[in-house]
């Protein structure tokens, strides 16, 4: 009876290593290693596809990891569509392992279609500021490297204007103990994310990453702006 013991006991302790080397992975990490260095070709100005639909505008912001960002943005009262991408880089059209690799200068983001009868850029804002830290350096959680920077990728001057007041805002009323370090910059170079990064909280949410890092800001979130939540 020893030896059947002995693997009971050593399988569980393995069970207990994948279990915290999920709860412990980075949104890098976590990705499908057989899709990790799909490169697809995507529109590099989608503003110019919704410039027709009038009331709508689009805002594009980097808070970590996008699947993070996407699954607290697309349950906003207001945001028509939301979609992963990658900003502000030098690379044309890098994939999700370039991105990665830190090497490319882009930013994890979304880009998200709003309208502004329902939502304005302010409301926006606020979110984007109260769900993640805007105070830690190309940090989010156990997220490192400049792809996970926080960032506002302004679409125009009111942008620009609305955002660097609102950080000011921010600091003068020092609403966290560190000055905020998210980027203001101009909305440049953007693609697209390969098709398994959409959507992924809503359809991965069984996963480690998504139980233990997605899910707890998702709570939070609704908590705080219930009364902005899609009925």
């Amino acid at each position: 009876m020893k030896k059947p013991m002995k693997k009971i006991q050593t399988y569980l302790k393995a069970a207990t290593t994948i279990a915290s080397a999920i709860f412990m992975m980075a949104c890098g990490q976590a990705s499908n290693p057989n899709k990790i260095i799909m490169n697809v070709e995507t529109n590099t100005n989608p503003v110019n596809i919704h410039a027709s639909n009038q009331g709508m505008d689009t805002a594009t912001f980097g808070a970590g990891c996008f699947w993070c960002v996407e699954a607290v943005f697309q349950r906003l009262d207001g945001v028509v569509s939301i979609k992963s991408g990658y900003a502000g880089g030098m690379v044309k059209n890098p994939s999700y392992k370039e991105v990665c690799s830190g090497t490319t200068g882009h930013a994890e983001v979304c880009q998200i279609i709003f309208d502004k009868s329902k939502i304005t850029f302010d409301e926006l804002l606020e979110v984007f500021w109260k769900t993640h830290d805007p105070t830690t350096l190309n940090s989010q959680g156990n997220d490192h490297g400049t792809q996970y920077r926080s960032a506002v990728f302004y679409h125009n001057d009111e942008q620009k204007q609305l955002a660097e007041k609102y950080k000011q805002k921010i600091n003068d009323e020092k609403a966290y103990p560190n000055p905020i370090v998210t980027e203001i910059v101009p909305y440049k170079n953007y693609y697209e994310a390969e098709e398994y990064h959409q959507n992924y909280y809503n359809q991965n949410g069984s996963q480690g990453y998504c139980q233990y890092v997605i899910q707890p800001k998702v709570e939070k979130f609704e908590k705080i702006f219930k009364d902005k939540m899609k009925k």
